[in-house]
């Protein structure tokens, strides 16, 4: 008999990313001291020294907590909501 969590955990991908509060918190607080942030995924990473898949599912987290919005130009900013 599997439990939940261990559903849960079969059904991420063995790759998946950990994204921790600390850089949740760091990339939020930028956002916070320039309100007109901008960025592209590609600029985030290279900003944050973050790799692909964490600065993406980092961004991610923030856009559906309704931190960040995802523009139709692809880039990041500052949901102001």
């Amino acid at each position: 008999m599997t439990t939940l969590a261990q559903r849960e955990r079969s059904n991420h991908a063995p790759h998946a990313p950990t994204v921790d509060e600390a850089l949740l918190a760091r990339i939020r607080g930028e956002y916070e001291e320039m309100p007109g942030l901008s960025l592209t995924p590609a600029q985030a990473e290279r900003l944050w020294q973050l790799d692909r898949e964490t600065c993406r599912a980092a961004l991610n987290r923030l856009v559906q907590r309704r931190v960040l919005t995802l523009t139709v130009r692809g880039r990041y900013v500052r949901n102001e909501a």
